[in-house]
């Protein structure tokens, strides 16, 4: 894009986000959204090929602005520890080289019931704040994702509803600190499904944080019944409440790099596939290729062992299909989970969803 056309686009972004009345968003990652530059995101994972995964980003670090290394773990409010040989400092510093802003995810497992406690008590709450404070501080990153599932997906209803209330103050206090230091605080949630996004006030977090990561994945899970990880309508109902109650521009839908292959009836849980090891098996045992065009995504059957397989997975053709979602609901932010899983392809169709 020239100069002068990239000027305009700006401009043209910047206005939009007035004209909808955006909040405006603090940090570096929520001025490049405003200015249409690198809203793609990525999480790296501490499992299988990693240093193909780092690989990955670097080889895209044009289009990519950030990169979550999925590496921390909270197992208590004063406890947060990287996984056992996931921390890689040498990592961090080559994605840094190449561009890229290095936002480590954060989970934890204490629960609904034992994270509202931590929540609900300020002395506590801040006491887990310097936790996380502190390892940014420590490593130098350039900002945090909490990505905090257990508690959404535990406990009781009345459990749920008291980490509702209690996790936007723990967010405010965390993002408070992050932006006092020029860094970015990223929220990481579930889409409303199963009772999971009820643990997360939208509202509220896309009030507090520069980002509000929603998984957009997982619409029909390991533990389910077969079927597409995700689909255009469900995007669309996503999109729809997520934009209702956050500013557009911090606002990022993930996309899904992998799938699953389910033996239906068995009550087993199904196998993971990365897009790769998907095409794989498909070419092996000779399934046809087959692409749900309402769903916007591949699946494939196939026998083994007398048992009927069904994989339903994503890649390239399905991502370009859903991504004209994100224009119409005025979303820039694009993510992808995760890195090494991916169809390549899907690099040129985020890259063709920010010209």
């Amino acid at each position: 894009m020239g100069r002068a056309r990239w000027r305009r686009a700006r401009g043209l972004a910047l206005a939009a986000v007035l004209v909808a009345g955006a909040l405006p968003a603090s940090g570096a990652a929520a001025a490049e959204r405003a200015a249409g530059r690198r809203t793609v995101s990525a999480w790296l994972p501490f499992w299988g090929d990693v240093d193909g995964a780092y690989r990955d980003a670097v080889a895209h670090a044009g289009l990519l602005g950030t990169v979550s290394p999925f590496w921390y773990e909270a197992t208590g409010e004063r406890t947060v520890t990287g996984r056992p040989g996931a921390v890689r400092a040498d990592l961090a510093a080559g994605l840094r080289r190449a561009g890229l802003k290095v936002v480590p995810t954060v989970t934890e497992t204490l629960g609904a019931a034992a994270m509202g406690e931590v929540l609900h008590d300020p002395a506590r709450r801040r006491a887990h704040v310097d936790a996380l404070a502190a390892l940014v501080e420590r490593a130098g990153y350039d900002g945090l994702d909490l990505d905090y599932e257990t508690m959404a997906v535990t406990g009781s209803t009345a459990d749920r509803a008291r980490v509702r209330t209690g996790y936007p103050a723990l967010v405010a206090e965390l993002c408070g600190r992050l932006h006092r230091s020029g860094r970015t605080c990223v929220v990481t949630v579930m889409p409303r499904i199963r009772g999971a996004g009820a643990a997360f006030d939208y509202r509220a977090l896309g009030a507090r944080a520069d980002t509000v990561r929603f998984m957009g994945y997982d619409l029909h899970w390991s533990l389910g019944e077969p079927g597409p990880l995700a689909t255009t309508r469900w995007y669309a109902e996503i999109l729809r409440r997520a934009t209702a109650e956050i500013p557009r521009n911090r606002i990022e839908l993930a996309f899904p790099g992998y799938g699953w292959d389910w033996v239906p009836g068995s009550g087993r849980r199904a196998t993971h596939l990365t897009w790769h090891e998907a095409e794989a098996l498909r070419k092996r045992v000779g399934a046809p290729y087959a692409f749900d065009a309402a769903a916007g995504t591949p699946h494939f059957r196939y026998v083994r062992d007398g048992r009927r397989h069904e994989v339903w997975y994503q890649d390239a053709r399905g991502v370009r299909a859903q991504l004209p979602l994100l224009a119409a609901y005025g979303v820039r932010g694009a993510g992808l989970w995760a890195l090494g899983f991916e169809d390549p392809g899907v690099w040129a169709a985020f890259r063709g969803q920010q010209a």
